[in-house]
């Protein structure tokens, strides 16, 4: 395994929970201007947060690991012999270090707060039910998941293939996270990445740490069908690489 490679992962998930989780702990509801303006990003910013920390991360690190920067993408990709399952293990611990201490860093720049973990959101971390921002229980919370990262995986495939526009595989991933939390911020503070949903649940506690099952397995099966879809519907035999 390239030393390189885990660096860039750990690294490039710790990015993601930086300005991901961080704009939504430390600038998502800034107050309000002199006029009665809200001075905070909101979901759409926190959304476009997101997007911008893959799209960034893609560029500079993806050419040396391939910018995964999350389990249930790591394993997608082996799904759709993209890559080797031989090295999904330690991608996949270096993701979830690399997220704990960006949830770490965020926790230190937000002064250390105390976390109300009885609020749906508490620290950017992810529900459902009465941890849910509308009240969304299991079933809604899992389908959900599973939805939106099948639609991620085939949209990293589509966006990475031989046959795709050299050069824009990051902007149309990015763009995808965006429109990702658009639609399931309101449901479960949108997961899709077993190692973002870990980091923030350890930090809020409570009855998050027992719901992380679903934001583990949801996420990986939607992940590895939107790989499976995408290998036999989609894809051409000269992507497969393992």
């Amino acid at each position: 395994m390239d030393i390189k490679a885990l660096g860039a992962e750990f690294i490039g998930t710790l990015g993601l929970v930086l300005g991901g989780c961080g704009a939504a702990v430390l600038a998502a509801d800034f107050g309000t201007g002199g006029n009665g303006t809200s001075l905070g990003l909101g979901f759409v910013g926190v959304s476009l947060a997101f997007g911008l920390t893959v799209v960034t991360g893609a560029y500079a690190l993806g050419p040396i690991s391939g910018g995964h920067f999350n389990p249930a993408v790591t394993l997608g990709l082996v799904a759709g012999g993209r890559f080797s399952a031989a090295n999904a293990v330690p991608y996949i611990v270096v993701q979830v270090i690399g997220a704990a201490v960006g949830a770490l860093l965020v926790f230190l720049m937000a002064g250390s707060p105390d976390i109300d973990n009885s609020t749906a959101g508490a620290f950017a971390a992810n529900g459902y039910g009465d941890l849910s921002p509308n009240g969304s229980g299991v079933g809604v919370a899992f389908l959900t998941e599973v939805v939106m990262t099948a639609m991620f995986l085939i949209v990293i495939l589509g966006a990475t293939a031989k046959k795709a526009a050299a050069g824009f595989g990051g902007l149309a991933i990015g763009l995808m996270l965006v429109l990702i939390h658009l639609i399931s911020i309101p449901v479960t503070n949108t997961s899709v990445n077993p190692a973002r949903s870990t980091s923030q649940a350890l930090f809020a506690g409570g009855d998050y740490i027992p719901q992380l099952w679903l934001f583990w397995l949801a996420p990986i099966i939607g992940g590895v069908l939107g790989a499976l879809i995408y290998r036999g519907l989609l894809g051409d035999d000269e992507d497969i690489v393992v």
